[in-house]
């Protein structure tokens, strides 16, 4: 018969689908390798295992300053600006964001020195011992370029925003405020293993310094109209 397949050619076509196959693969796998190598930048990774809540981790050495790792310092500058200064109308987030305890989001990223002061300001007061009975926000606006080195200085930096509270009733007008912020990561510090995926490096906040605007954010002045 004209259209049947002789074994030995049905076993050639059968071998040729595979190398070719094959050759895809290895084209695949070659490009990956190419793609992936040199591994010359380090990455920030978190691991994801779930071991007993009291384990701490010990911080040995900071990875190279390079462009990952500033653009890194940035972005965790900006989530402690609003961790410190944002207020929303919820009494049960805001203990537990300003908790004077292991558990509290600014106590954690700030040294002692730092916390001191922000549990003085009037807001945290208010916040903390003597709730509002009305209920208002307050928010933290960045613009292009908030954040900058300081007469390059390592891991000092100037943090422009701007602020304002408002309730139901009223709102203040918005406020630009100019901060001055060190950061600092001590060799060897201990930090806990539930704490990792929100500060990996274990970064800490040692100097908060108003440079312009008036006083502290949290002393707006708002909650004495």
């Amino acid at each position: 018969m004209q259209n049947r397949i002789e074994p030995p050619v049905l076993v050639s076509r059968l071998m040729t689908f595979v190398l070719a196959a094959a050759l895809v693969v290895l084209m695949a796998l070659g490009l990956t390798l190419y793609k992936m190598f040199p591994l010359n930048r380090p990455e920030i990774f978190f691991l994801a295992s779930q071991p007993r809540a009291d384990l701490e981790v010990r911080l040995i050495e900071m990875p190279p300053n390079d462009e990952n790792l500033a653009n890194y310092k940035k972005a965790f500058i900006r989530e402690y600006i609003k961790a410190r200064n944002e207020v929303v109308p919820n009494a049960k987030t805001m203990r537990e964001k300003w908790a004077n305890n292991s558990d509290g989001v600014v106590r954690v990223w700030s040294d002692d020195a730092v916390f001191a002061k922000f549990i003085q300001t009037d807001m945290w007061n208010a916040q903390m011992n003597n709730i509002p009975d009305f209920e208002f926000s307050c928010s933290v606006e960045f613009q292009n370029g908030a954040i900058s080195p300081y007469s390059n200085t390592d891991d000092t930096y100037i943090v422009n925003f701007r602020y304002f509270c408002a309730d139901s009733d009223r709102q203040m007008d918005k406020k630009d405020y100019k901060i001055k912020i060190k950061l600092e990561t001590t060799d060897g510090a201990k930090m806990k293993w539930a704490d990792r995926l929100e500060n990996p490096l274990g970064i800490r906040v040692t100097e908060y310094k108003v440079e312009s605007g008036n006083g502290d954010p949290l002393d707006t002045g708002f909650l004495a109209d």
